[in-house]
């Protein structure tokens, strides 16, 4: 009976699907290629992370916390032309934000240019390198292209004594930028473009921000990313596609090295969203151009973007799970991702009232003075978050979209003799307007059943429901809505290839009004604005008692609002 039970059990186990790479893994362990795993996140800090990041992050986590391993944070930061102390901060948060834990150590490559250096040095003494002095277009041009082969460097047969000696020379600042390079000495009939005979090390006078101006010599990436990844033990070095020609280069980099542990490099495809902006070059001319407000704009996708916006660790792990990992290219319609953070929202949101484009509302049989207190539940999906007062008076603010003076077909809001339900509050019907000299309206009147308290009536139903906020106790904010920062119907790029901008990526409300409850809010709380969307506290432009609202992403039965 117990072998009965037990062959059932396992019957009922639901069978794991792995991708490509966790196969990979599974066959480099079982074939005792490697004993254990472990994986690294090498960013080059040189611009913010964007959510093509955030795949790599989360996935090269995910595999060391599967199979038990290690998951090293490095940044790999040879370029000091491009680097700086701001980047490698935010990446810092980035990575710690999205949850993928590296304890307290981070890894720097330029912590290992002592290294790199000895490598140097060492494929010079075996004949492996050699200095040059062709100039960075003769070296184009030296190289040849996809039908034609290149021709060697006149330098290329220097002795080992000489070049020894040039390299030193190089290390030591003897020579001006770009005067003098090292390359390796590889095979420039090679079909792959990037073995024939690449540079590995140039002169750069430039201060690091990590080992300041110890070293006028620096490393090309494609010489020091290997070596990185050998020094520290990576067993499985998860990059994606377009450094598959690279892996030829990265494997004689550390095979001439002398490493005897070298790393398995394994791509996958990047992961593309349609409408949105992730390439660093365009990002840092709209920084530039002050088109946007810095590297967080929440209308950018750069991970601190959508967490200054409001978007949880947790909407962007799903995100990045349900877009699977794969060898082929593939574009994700970026209302994937605002799926991802609704589903995330919909139960940890309170759900509250806010009006954005008011419009006064006033019940002419309420009492005048009178202020009540309604009590309203926080989220009607989760009792757990328990529920609030709220503030009910003679005076409402509503919003301009829910009163029609003459009423289109199936139009169920408020207009003249029509009875709707004010959430959580009464009904109410509409009695007349108030109009200014040139006919706008300037208030609604109305008037209420004080026996539907609560906004229920067993004896009829109301086909409308409005939200309000009551004029006393409401508060003036600032509520910012977002769009697709390029337009989705001409394209991300124009002819001359600019970016197609939307004039309408970003509209300020500056006079919307709010529960009197939200005042206290603080940077980062989320909120569901009650028949619109989902929004976020700003932690850049919010003061104590004053919260700026960043809309995250509007519901999906959300009415258009007004421009």
């Amino acid at each position: 009976m117990e072998d009965i039970t037990k062959k059932t059990e396992e019957e009922s186990k639901e069978p794991v699907s792995k991708n490509f790479i966790e196969r990979e893994i599974d066959k480099d362990l079982a074939e005792g290629v490697y004993d254990h795993v472990q994986t690294r996140f090498p960013p080059e800090p040189n611009g913010y992370l964007h959510i093509g990041h955030a795949k790599s992050i989360l996935l090269n986590y995910g595999l060391a916390k599967e199979y038990g391993g290690k998951f090293n944070f490095r940044f790999d930061d040879t370029n000091p032309t491009k680097e700086k102390t701001e980047f490698v901060q935010s990446i810092i948060a980035d990575v710690k934000w999205l949850g993928a834990d590296f304890g307290d150590e981070v890894f720097y490559a330029s912590n290992y240019f002592d290294k790199m250096y000895e490598c140097a040095v060492e494929l010079i003494k075996k004949g492996k390198a050699f200095v040059c002095d062709l100039t960075a277009d003769e070296i184009r041009e030296y190289r040849g292209d996809f039908t034609h082969p290149g021709k060697e460097s006149p330098y290329r047969n220097r002795s080992v004594e000489e070049n020894l000696e040039l390299f030193e020379n190089m290390k030591n600042g003897v020579y001006k930028d770009g005067e003098k390079v090292l390359r390796a000495k590889i095979d420039m009939a090679s079909p792959n473009i990037n073995m024939r005979d690449p540079v590995i090390y140039r002169v750069a006078r430039q201060h690091h921000h990590n080992t300041g101006d110890k070293w006028c010599i620096y490393p090309m990436y494609d010489f020091a990313h290997p070596i990185e990844d050998a020094v520290e033990g990576i067993t499985h070095s998860i990059c994606t596609l377009e450094f598959e020609d690279h892996r030829p280069l990265y494997d004689w980099v550390v095979r001439e090295c002398g490493f005897e542990m070298p790393p398995r490099q394994i791509e996958f495809a990047k992961m593309y969203l349609t409408n949105v902006v992730t390439g660093k070059r365009y990002i840092k001319k709209l920084v530039e151009d002050k088109v946007v407000d810095g590297w967080d704009d929440p209308r950018l996708v750069t991970i601190a973007a959508l967490r200054r916006r409001g978007y949880t660790p947790e909407s962007i792990q799903k995100f990045v799970e349900l877009a699977g990992v794969s060898k082929a290219d593939n574009s994700i319609d970026s209302a994937s991702l605002e799926s991802c953070i609704r589903d995330d929202l919909k139960l940890k949101a309170k759900r509250v009232m806010a009006v954005l484009h008011p419009l006064k509302l006033i019940i002419d049989n309420y009492p005048e003075d009178q202020i009540e207190e309604l009590d309203v539940s926080n989220n009607t999906e989760n009792e757990a978050l328990g529920s609030r007062k709220v503030p009910f008076g003679r005076e409402l603010w509503i919003e301009q979209d829910d009163f029609m003076e003459v009423p289109e077909k199936k139009y169920r809001r408020l207009y003249p003799g029509n009875e709707v339900r004010l959430m959580n509050a009464y009904f109410v019907t509409c009695t007349g307007v108030d109009k200014d000299a040139d006919g706008n309206i300037t208030a609604v009147h109305a008037t209420y059943d004080p026996e539907t308290r609560g906004g229920d009536c067993a004896t009829r139903k109301v086909k409308g429901t409005i939200h309000w906020v009551a004029a006393k106790t409401a508060f003036k904010a600032t509520v910012r809505l977002y769009e697709n920062l390029v337009d989705e119907e001409k394209g991300k790029l124009n002819a001359d290839g600019t970016l197609n901008l939307n004039p309408h990526s970003l509209t300020v409300i500056e006079d919307a009004y709010l529960e009197p409850s939200l005042k206290s809010a603080k940077e980062f709380d989320r909120f569901q604005f009650v028949r619109d969307g989902f929004y976020c506290v700003d932690c850049k432009d919010s003061k104590e008692g004053q919260p700026v609202f960043n809309r995250i992403v509007p519901l999906k039965s959300s009415f258009k609002v007004q421009k």
